[in-house]
Parts: structure tokens; sequence; C-alpha cells
């Protein structure tokens, strides 16, 4: 979070300050949307899955291979270099992704099932549980802000009246961007039921 220098009745920073961290978790949620999958393969599912290779730190999945889907139920990976093949299965295994790896000599395959009601209802808790996610991080930012004023009314840089101000501004701009993320959330539940 950036300094904010408080002068007496411009809130314009303060709004700003505030609506630039609070849509960093909202950005964060939407990237985690594109992975919940709706029935059509897209590489956003598997590309940042950590694969650890070279005893090296673990890596996106997307930086030691290359990644498409050339129809709607399928993804075809092929790594750059063929010995780590097992290590990416292994690691595609581990994850939330929920599809078995089909190893093919230097490619592997996934092919998405269909969608069951019982997958889709699995997925309608995940997206569930990143939205509350979001919202937890929503609520940490106002937090954060709630303090900074709080304390610079206790040391006297602003007043009763301006820190009243910005706490109604603050509890507006939370409120604002968690309609935008329950907004995403009731989009994308509506994509993963009907298809």
């Amino acid at each position: 979070m950036k300094e904010i220098v408080f002068v007496e009745n411009d809130s314009k920073q303060f709004e700003q300050a505030m609506n630039e961290e609070m849509q960093k978790s909202t950005h964060h949620f939407e990237a985690e949307l594109l992975k919940l999958r709706t029935g059509r393969a897209h590489t956003s599912l598997v590309e940042d899955i950590m694969v650890e290779c070279y005893g090296e730190a673990p890596m996106p999945l997307k930086n030691v291979a290359a990644l498409s889907a050339p129809d709607a139920r399928l993804i075809v990976i092929q790594p750059w270099d063929p010995d780590i093949i097992p290590t990416i299965e292994k690691a595609i295994m581990s994850s939330e992704v929920g599809i078995t790896p089909n190893v093919d000599g230097k490619i592997i395959r996934l092919v998405l099932p269909e969608m069951s009601s019982s997958r889709r209802e699995e997925l309608v808790k995940i997206l569930g549980k990143k939205l509350e996610e979001t919202k937890v991080s929503i609520r940490n930012v106002r937090k954060n802000f709630n303090n900074l004023i709080r304390d610079a009314k206790k040391d006297k840089k602003i007043s009763e009246n301006f820190f009243n101000r910005l706490s109604d501004l603050l509890q507006s701009i939370t409120d604002k961007w968690i309609e935008k993320a329950e907004a995403l959330s009731k989009k994308k539940e509506t994509e993963l039921k009907s298809f």
C-alpha cells in the first residue's frame, strides 16, 4: 500500500488508493474464475500448476511446456524437455483439476469429462470458497485503511468530521467491490450450471 498524505476535506487520494488495493483482490478472483472449467477446455485450467523440476524452485506449467486446447474437451501439454513428463503428470494428479493425464510419447493429453451434476455442485462449492476468500481479502484492505485513518485521527492529522466522512467512504467502496465480486461469482455459477 502506498503512502497516503491526508489533506483535510480532500478524499480523492484516499479513495484512489483504496480502489487500487481492492481491485487487486478482484483481479485475483477473476483469474481464479478462469481456472474453474465450464465444460470447455482452456489452457488457463492448467497453466499455473506448479511443477518441480531440475531440483529448482517449482515453476508454472506454462514455463516448462507448450499448452494448447485443440478442441472443446482436450488440453495438450508438450513439455520442452520430455524427461520431465513424469513430474508434470505428478503435479497434475496432485492439483485441484481432477483430471487424469494420458501420456502419449512426448505429449500429455487431458481429456475433460462431460460435466456431471455432482461435478457441477463441487465446482459451485469451490466457487463459493473462492468468493469468500476474495471478500476476506477486500475486508482486510478495509481494515488496513480503517487503521490508517484511525491513527491519523488519533495523531490529530485529520478532524473527527473528516474521519467520519472517510469511514463512510471506506464502507461504500468496500460494499462496491464486494458487490462486484458477488456479481462475477453469480455469472460464473450460471455458466457452471448451464453447461
